[in-house]
């Protein structure tokens, strides 16, 4: 078998409080988190489906290491404004990306950053 590129499949949000990590994500983007008897919180996928050309990737520069995941949103003004009502933060308003989306982004209720994408 000749070697495949590996798509990203599944991702996960590590917290010291998943009980406010999970109201804050199944609120602020309509998903259902559920536990299973013994396991993990598990997002049930949610939405219309992933971009027709599959998920892209973007590796940039930056000061410290970090891995951002992005999520699509209707509208980044009223995403930024609902983050914060949940006890995110905005923290990049809405910028164009040239010949691209516009995106912000927002720490979640413990700190970490998520992208908001508008495409």
């Amino acid at each position: 078998m000749s070697d495949w590129p590996r798509p990203v499949v599944i991702f996960q949000i590590q917290a010291k409080d998943l009980e406010k990590q999970k109201s804050f994500y199944s609120k602020m983007f309509d998903w259902d988190i559920e536990q299973p008897e013994g396991s993990p919180f598990h997002l049930i996928p949610a939405g219309k489906g992933p971009p027709e050309n599959g998920i892209s990737g973007i590796l940039s520069p930056a000061e410290a290491s970090a891995t951002v995941i992005y999520i699509q949103v209707a509208n980044l003004g009223e995403s930024l404004t609902k983050a914060e009502q949940l006890g995110g933060k905005a923290i990049l308003q809405p910028v164009d990306i040239p010949n691209g989306p516009t995106i912000a982004q927002i720490e979640d209720p413990e700190g970490n950053l998520v992208g908001l994408i508008q495409m």
